[in-house]
């Protein structure tokens, strides 16, 4: 027997052979090649880099402005940069330099997603989710597209540069046909690595924080290089650095253009082992990007779960319990509240809290610092007190129905200026011992002290009165505007108007310490410490009493006011 056909054939006419009946539609297509799907994916992410640069520069003419502007200043240091490489060719401290710069540049790749996390919309990768993409031709794709921008034409300027001062020979010149391609691939690499791995962050309140806080990161940066610039040129110059450029040569993306040099110096085998590094490297950077990449897209995001949970209630009680109890200790912790939530609240106090310790402490490591910069820090955080109804916003409107008398704005007033305490205190205390330490001057650590504690007393009473008199808006959809429209000249009286006066309300401190220092009676400096205390304390409740009943006068003025943004 036969075994029976899986289906009836269809009648058809006598004598022709029964046929089948022909298929709905075409059949399945051929899955396509892993190789041709990531050729294909790649023009399309391209595109649409390029689609997202050129839509961007259509949004308004202020945006285009600020690309070209920044398109050409990038362009003009680029180009600076390549030719003082280029001057530096054969150079004995080439390699050094070049090791050192090419460290700062992959630093710089690896920081700038996490505080410039809007400048590109391509580093968001969870965009994609939604679509049938697999990882590795999407990492091929990702990568390539990373290309176009102003970082990397920056970057290969900088790198090509680099190549060009240790290059010397055939030899060398080959090696960095690899090299310079190598380096730059793995700057591209460690910045998409980094911001995949930390999107969940960077598309957060936290992320929106980074980003206010990446021009304080900058001026750090700037002052540290400053203090590093000051050290090298004590220390002898270049040759300084050299132990520091032979470690650095071998770590990428610098090992890539310390091949180059090892090439140039006949050290074929080294050559050879820092562009395996480099390889190395960027095989695991792709490898750690497509991971990360395959469990963003897969897992679920939970980055909300956290903030319903209890463990937020009991932090915040946890707060409360230190804090005394009716109105007070509720505005104290609304106010600390705002410093921790709050991103431009949060970023004034960082980077009040930053500069008044580097400033000193950077002056007192150098040796040509004092003791009184210590006041620095004082004023610094003094400074947070101004302008206290602009961070409630339109707001402000339920704070001002609690407020129906002088003695509730006193209150208001007096709880937010012991929220600031709460911080501004210890830390000023703690700024003057450190930098009297560093200087070696434990005798003027009481003078100074005492001095500190003067200043930040009259600067809070003094903020108190400004916020009263002059308060303005401040903008929240705007990470960097600081000020509503109109409302510049406001900011400037109440932040520059208040620090001169609190500066003469502690002329009385400030004339006894001269007195004592030009008559010779160094042995009642010790005096100060406790009258600047107590002097800052009468300072601050003057200001604090003169402020109340303009407070509670001016209500719907302030209200006005700081709307606006």
């Amino acid at each position: 027997m036969t075994a029976a056909a899986p289906g009836p054939a269809a009648p058809g006419p006598a004598g022709a052979e029964p046929t089948r009946p022909e298929p709905a539609g075409p059949g399945p297509a051929a899955p396509v090649p892993p190789a041709s799907a990531a050729a294909a994916l790649t023009p399309v992410l391209v595109r649409l880099k390029l689609s997202l640069l050129r839509n961007g520069l259509r949004q308004s003419s202020g945006r285009r402005a600020a690309y070209i502007a920044s398109m050409v200043v990038a362009l003009f240091f680029a180009a600076l940069l390549l030719l003082g490489l280029v001057v530096l060719h054969g150079n004995a401290h080439a390699g050094t330099v070049t090791a050192l710069l090419l460290t700062v540049l992959a630093v710089g790749w690896a920081a700038m997603p996490l505080f410039f996390p809007s400048g590109d919309e391509t580093l968001d990768p969870s965009r994609l989710v939604m679509l049938p993409l697999r990882p590795e031709p999407l990492v091929r794709a990702l990568l390539v597209s990373s290309l176009v921008g102003l970082g990397p034409v920056f970057t290969l300027c900088l790198v090509l540069g680099a190549a060009i001062a240790v290059a010397t020979g055939p030899v060398a010149a080959a090696v960095a046909v690899l090299g310079v391609p190598l380096a730059l691939l793995v700057c591209v690499a460690l910045a998409r690595a980094v911001a995949a791995a930390n999107v969940r962050l960077l598309t957060s309140r936290k992320g929106r924080d980074l980003a206010v806080l990446s021009g304080l990161v900058i001026a750090v940066g700037i002052q540290v290089v400053n203090f590093g610039a000051q050290r090298l040129g004590r220390a002898g110059g270049l040759s300084a650095l050299d132990p520091t450029g032979d470690i650095l040569r071998w770590l990428p993306p610098a090992s890539a253009i310390g091949a180059v040099d090892s090439a140039a110096h006949g050290s074929y085998g080294q050559a050879a082992a820092q562009l395996l590094i480099t390889a190395a490297c960027l095989v695991l950077l792709l490898l750690a990007w497509q991971r990360t990449l395959v469990r963003l897209m897969t897992a679920p995001d939970g980055s909300t779960l956290a903030a319903s949970g209890p463990g937020r209630k009991e932090s915040a009680a946890g707060i409360s319990r230190f804090l005394p109890g009716g109105r007070t200790g509720a505005v104290m912790l609304r106010t600390l509240r705002y410093i921790w939530r709050d991103p431009k609240t949060k970023a004034a106090w960082i980077a009040s809290l930053a500069i008044g310790l580097i400033v000193p402490l950077f002056n007192a490591i150098q040796g040509s610092g004092s003791v009184y910069f210590s006041c620095f820090a004082a004023g610094m955080l003094g400074i947070q007190m101004y302008n206290q109804f602009g961070q409630d916003t339109s707001a402000f409107w339920m704070v001002a129905q609690t407020i129906s008398s002088e003695r509730d704005a006193y209150a208001e007033l007096r709880s937010r200026a012991l929220a600031l305490l709460v911080i501004t205190l210890p830390y000023t205390a703690l700024v003057t011992v450190v930098t009297a330490a560093l200087l070696g001057v434990w005798s003027a650590l009481p003078e100074a002290m005492g001095l500190a504690f003067a200043l930040l007393g009259a600067m809070l009473g003094t903020g108190a009165v400004t916020s009263a008199r002059f308060p303005y808006s401040i903008p929240q959809d705007n990470a960097h505007k600081n000020v509503a429209p109109g409302q510049a000249g406001l900011a400037w009286i109440s932040i520059f108007g208040g620090m001169v006066s609190a500066a003469l309300l502690c002329s009385p401190v400030i004339a006894l310490l001269i007195t004592l220092h030009v008559t010779g009676a160094r042995g009642w400096l010790w005096v100060l410490l406790p009258l600047g205390a107590v002097y800052g304390a009468l300072a601050g409740w003057l200001g604090l009493r003169v402020a109340a009943p303009q407070a509670a006068a001016r209500l719907p003025e302030i209200l006005t006011a700081v709307s606006k943004g």
